[in-house]
């Protein structure tokens, strides 16, 4: 996690464009390890609003193929209009709204895979989505709103107990039992703002180093992490990864805090283990002083990447 942030995501999010900026975070670090191959097949399993996706079709040209996945069909439109034709040279675009664990039954069909696990500005700032604590919204926190459980659900009506485990699991909240019985005595809980203020009290910063970032930041982590079952399909994507690459192909990774940077270093550790991967990145790449200048989220950001042997 990223201790220097003020909001609910520790991510650097996808591409964005117009109202929301432009940020894709790592983005020649993410194209330089892709090494796209003229005419290949490439996936984005996070297109996101297409910033990451629009570099790759560039190298790709019209004999290639890309296909790009969202859970968020708001996100996936403003890609689709990033990513109309260019020109004769372009490659065809597939995008596919859904996890992208839903692609992980495909045996050797791509030169490249590329994940980049973030929230985006254009679901940060919509209120109305629920995943930050800076607008007061409803709780939702859903990358995909037209189905799953919401935020809402979890906070009025878990278990004190499974609420705790909750936030101590996929927050790393150590004041995880104390934050749930807050929440639980302070039901019904309707508003982001509500919650974040509720967490604040049970969760006050004992230090210097608590106070850098919001004390609430974990909680809304846990709980969009949970919502969205986002370790759950990392897990299915990477072990389904060696299969679904081209021998030489190359899977590049973005994290954005330590759950997801654990699971994708021990899935890489272990594919190096079989004897299907060769690591590209002994240790993590993250972003330069300049980067986080101009995207202060990259400042968690972490990439890895691997090749299929």
């Amino acid at each position: 996690m990223d201790e220097g942030l003020t909001d609910t995501p520790e991510r650097g999010g996808h591409g964005e464009e117009g109202d929301v900026g432009h940020v894709p975070v790592l983005l020649k670090e993410a194209i330089d390890f892709l090494a796209v191959r003229r005419g290949g097949t490439y996936i984005d399993a996070t297109v996101g609003l297409g910033g990451h996706s629009y570099e790759i079709a560039k190298r790709l040209g019209a004999p290639g193929h890309l296909i790009g996945l969202d859970k968020d069909p708001a996100a996936l439109e403003i890609a689709r209009r990033r990513l109309v034709p260019q020109g004769d040279d372009w490659p065809s675009v597939e995008l596919r709204h859904g996890s992208f664990a839903g692609i992980a039954y495909r045996a050797a069909i791509a030169d490249g895979l590329l994940a980049d696990l973030g929230v985006s500005n254009l679901q940060l700032r919509d209120a109305a989505r629920g995943f930050s604590f800076q607008a007061d919204g409803p709780l939702d926190m859903r990358m995909d709103p037209q189905s799953g459980m919401t935020a809402d659900q979890v906070v009025n009506h878990f278990g004190e107990r499974e609420l705790a485990d909750v936030i101590y699991e996929f927050g790393e909240e150590r004041r995880s039992r104390r934050i749930a019985r807050a929440i639980v005595r302070s039901r019904p809980i309707r508003s982001t703002a509500h919650l974040a203020d509720v967490v604040s009290v049970a969760a006050r910063p004992m230090n210097q180093a608590e106070r850098r970032i919001h004390p609430a930041t974990r909680t809304f982590q846990a709980l969009r992490i949970f919502v969205n079952h986002e370790l759950d399909d990392l897990r299915v994507l990477l072990e389904a990864a060696p299969q679904m690459l081209k021998t030489s192909g190359r899977v590049v990774i973005i994290s954005f805090h330590s759950l997801e940077d654990r699971i994708v270093k021990d899935s890489f550790r272990d594919g190096v283990k079989r004897g299907q991967l060769k690591l590209l990145s002994r240790k993590p790449v993250t972003a330069t002083e300049d980067e986080i200048g101009r995207n202060p989220r990259s400042r968690s950001a972490k990439l890895r990447a691997a090749e299929k042997v």
